[in-house]
């Protein structure tokens, strides 16, 4: 039988998908899961996206430009505008969501063995991304003792060689949800200067943040113009995660030119997606100012449950609408699944993401699991009360 290559043997599983046999078991017997694993907001999608494609009269399915629509990135230019970001049309190409935006940029960047700084714990896709590339990913440990603080610049500057090419930032972040204020961005910014690397900043999560913070874009950094990729998405903004638009954007033009000819080669977006994209750009203010707070709210429930269970601790984070708690067992991925296959209270049960997977050294992730507060809170107090029941029951407590 003819083998699978050594990287298809590498690429990790999704620590946010493992388990959903678990899942589909526990829901075939009855049991109602609550899915915290995953973020795929409840929140309804822009109605003027949605009419849009009600609306359309497109008799023939064609390809589009492979960088997208140019009406699309026309109108991105007013977008960014209104965060501060100057970009023009010719600076984006549109993706085949997010996912499809860090591999182009992954492929522009780097070559086999080339490296790349993340702090950790990192959306998990990251390190399939970089496998998939061939480069390394060299972690620098952000602590949940911390809040997941950026570490120390002295921290990342070591970890800097000759094969060092960028440095990946996810602000605000998944999994943890911290968001990096302007002088932490701006630390980056001095050490990609002095070192000549590329800034990644995947920023999907940008409308979401909490307490009133801002968010600071990478491209808003003086004298990033040459460094700064930003990877972008209307996945979680306008809770169209199914409809896979991305966007890749640099004021690089070697960078971008490199990019297209790997959006040329898988020859362009898809079509009905990016008309309801463009569309969703008509999406009123009033929308996000409902979906934050109706997050926030979520936030502070989910928060408040979590450190009041002995033995939990849960920093609050400050943007999207994720969270790493450690719980007091010994292995968080034994106990989510022990969740699904073998525990149930009052007919119900929850599914987390082992935030293990979330890091290089699983080992330090050991204990913690991600939670995505993305369900309304009559149900993520079900969800607790369940989590609770299982902390309480659960025979391998550390």
């Amino acid at each position: 039988m003819p083998n699978v290559s050594s990287r298809g043997q590498s690429m990790p599983a999704s620590p946010i998908r493992k388990l959903v046999p678990y899942a589909e078991g526990a829901q075939k017997k009855g049991v109602k899961v609550h899915f915290l694993n995953i973020g795929q907001p409840d929140i309804p999608s822009p109605v003027v996206a949605m009419d849009a494609l009600k609306r359309h009269e497109v008799t023939v399915l064609a390809y589009s430009h492979s960088a997208g629509f140019a009406s699309y990135r026309e109108k991105l230019v007013g977008y960014y505008e209104k965060h501060g970001i100057a970009l023009s049309a010719s600076d984006m190409i549109v993706t085949t969501g997010g996912s499809e935006a860090l591999a182009i940029a992954m492929g522009s960047i780097v070559d086999p063995g080339d490296e790349i700084i993340i702090p950790e714990p990192y959306y998990a896709n990251y390190l399939g991304f970089a496998t998939a590339t061939g480069a390394v990913v060299v972690p620098v440990l952000s602590r949940i003792e911390d809040g997941f603080a950026l570490p120390p610049m002295s921290d990342l500057e070591a970890l800097i060689t000759p094969k060092t090419k960028a440095i990946l930032l996810c602000n605000p972040g998944n999994p943890t949800g911290k968001l990096y204020d302007r002088n932490e961005l701006e630390q980056v910014r001095d050490m990609a200067l002095k070192h000549d690397l590329y800034v990644v900043a995947d920023e999907v999560y940008r409308e979401f943040t909490y307490d009133g913070a801002t968010h600071t874009s990478v491209l808003n950094l003086a004298g990033m113009e040459q460094h700064a990729v930003l990877i972008d998405s209307v996945s979680k903004r306008y809770s169209m995660c199914g409809a896979r638009i991305g966007l890749l954007a640099s004021k690089n033009e070697a960078f971008m030119a490199a990019a297209m000819k790997f959006a040329q080669a898988r020859l362009s977006p898809p079509t009905f997606e990016q008309m309801a994209a463009e569309a969703a750009l008509e999406t009123p203010d009033s929308y996000f100012l409902e979906v934050n707070k109706e997050y926030c709210t979520r936030r502070d429930y989910v928060i408040g449950r979590l450190n009041a269970i002995p033995g939990v601790f849960c920093p609050k984070p400050s943007g999207a609408f994720y969270a790493v708690a450690k719980l007091p067992v010994q292995d968080a991925d034994h106990f989510c699944q022990w969740m699904l296959e073998s525990f149930e209270h009052q007919g119900e049960t929850v599914m987390m993401a082992p935030a293990a997977g979330f890091y290089t050294h699983a080992e330090v992730g050991k204990q913690q699991v991600r939670i995505a507060y993305v369900l309304e809170v009559a149900e993520l107090e079900r969800a607790m009360n369940a989590l609770e029941a299982g902390l309480n029951a659960y025979p391998h407590r550390a």
